[in-house]
């Protein structure tokens, strides 16, 4: 007879409970509703909790079922954070251009290139500026986060340049960033080049979405 190992039950028991925890009734398929961020990131804490208790634990499980509470908990104030960091961005922000993605884990902040760079530069537009000013004033107020600035082209001429030119876009950003009081520590750049697309290069309208910055917002607390 094949005994169960119990810290797995008990992993895949908080992960059951988190799951039907996220599935609540605001967020039924069909009904419109936005998913709740913080339940998000209570499933997404507790599963990476509940695993690493069950690695610890006892025989009888136990160190799971804290890992997974502890997770969730900390999970929770992670998504509950999120959600008013972009809730307030969203109301700060003046440019509807500017997009802004809440995955329950991070915050993806999207700027199109072209109202970011002029064609070929890695000069910030200046009308672009009080935009970056305003998600630094977010960052000073979240002071729990680590940023990433990711620099993204299309396929247009030579991987080499394309890679070169995003590295000088997120670099640009990030100038902004740590002008408006980030503080350096806590930010990375990264130049993908047009490695990462999020549309088809063989169209103009996809080549368009695919020149972009992000700045990642990672909570660490």
């Amino acid at each position: 007879m094949i005994r169960a190992n119990k810290p797995l039950l008990c992993v895949a028991g908080a992960a059951l409970m988190l799951t039907a925890a996220c599935e609540g009734p605001g967020n039924l398929q069909g009904t419109g509703a936005a998913p709740n961020r913080t339940q998000q990131g209570a499933l997404i804490g507790g599963l990476a909790g509940a695993v690493t208790g069950a690695v610890a634990s006892d025989k009888k499980g136990k160190g799971a079922l804290i890992g997974g509470a502890i997770g969730a908990l900390g999970g929770a104030a992670i998504g509950n954070a999120l959600d008013k960091q972009e809730a307030e961005l969203r109301r700060d922000l003046e440019n509807d251009r500017v997009r802004i993605n809440n995955t329950g884990d991070r915050l993806i902040v999207t700027l199109p290139e072209d109202i970011t760079f002029a064609v070929d530069s890695a000069q910030v537009n200046g009308a672009l500026r009080g935009d970056l000013f305003t998600v630094a004033e977010s960052l000073r107020n979240y002071p729990g986060s680590n940023v990433q600035v990711i620099g993204h082209t299309d396929n247009s001429g030579s991987a080499a340049y394309n890679q070169e030119l995003s590295e000088r876009r997120a670099n640009a950003v990030a100038s902004v960033l740590r002008e408006g009081g980030v503080g350096g520590a806590r930010i990375n750049t990264f130049g993908r080049g047009e490695d990462q697309p999020i549309a088809s290069n063989l169209t103009p309208q996809g080549k368009a979405q695919n020149r972009r910055v992000e700045i990642v917002i990672l909570p660490t607390q």
